[in-house]
């Protein structure tokens, strides 16, 4: 089993293997042909070297490039140009310029990142609880970036992504697992800005130059 394992691996660093590309394609083009959607979801960080391991719920809603992200006692609203980060305990928010990260792994690329920089492999199809699926390892092409490798669960019937692992180079892993998705979910005008008079007494930071 390990020297399959490897050999996967070895595989994988050399080639994008056709048949996880078109199970990828797939996924891609089911998400880009929505009109938004919404997901909630659990999150898990672990870094056993030091002894971390951090657990939390959250809430996901993405039109296009905008995406609105409730966690932690967090809730981050991205219009594409403006990122508004609200503090729930503090009643604040902070605004700033939107300048993503071109390598970061945002709500809005999950679905997409795989066709630039990086390299793909379908390791498997099976079932998780009750659930065909499957599972697809991407490994940077860049050897320098800080993430070692992306785990994709996506579902064998509908084409949804179900969970994600990312790996980094510090033995840090970050797990996803979407807990309720909603296709296509009516989206408000506004949805993606902040407003402030449903906060009252917020305190505001306008950290843009």
């Amino acid at each position: 089993m390990v020297a399959v394992i490897v050999g996967m691996h070895a595989l994988l660093a050399q080639v994008k293997d056709p048949k996880a590309g078109k199970v990828l394609n797939k996924m891609s083009e089911k998400y880009r042909n929505m009109s938004g959607f919404r997901a909630n979801f659990t999150y898990e960080l672990v870094n056993k070297a030091y002894k971390m391991n951090e657990k939390s719920q959250g809430e996901i809603t993405v039109k296009g490039s905008n995406f609105r992200l409730k966690i932690g006692g967090q809730e981050i609203i991205n219009n594409g140009s403006t990122v508004w980060t609200f503090f729930k305990d503090a009643n604040e928010v902070n605004i700033a310029d939107y300048n993503p990260d071109p390598d970061a792994i945002t709500p809005d690329k999950i679905y997409t990142m795989y066709k630039k920089g990086y390299k793909y492999l379908l390791l498997a199809e099976q079932d998780v609880e009750g659930v065909p699926v499957e599972i697809i390892d991407l490994e940077p092409e860049d050897r320098h970036n800080k993430i070692n490798k992306i785990r994709l669960i996506i579902g064998k019937n509908d084409s949804y992504i179900k969970s994600w692992k990312i790996f980094e180079n510090t033995g840090t892993v970050y797990t996803y697992r979407i807990t309720n998705f909603t296709p296509n979910v009516p989206i408000e005008k506004d949805y993606f800005s902040f407003d402030k008079s449903k906060y009252p007494g917020v305190e505001v930071n306008d950290l843009r130059y």
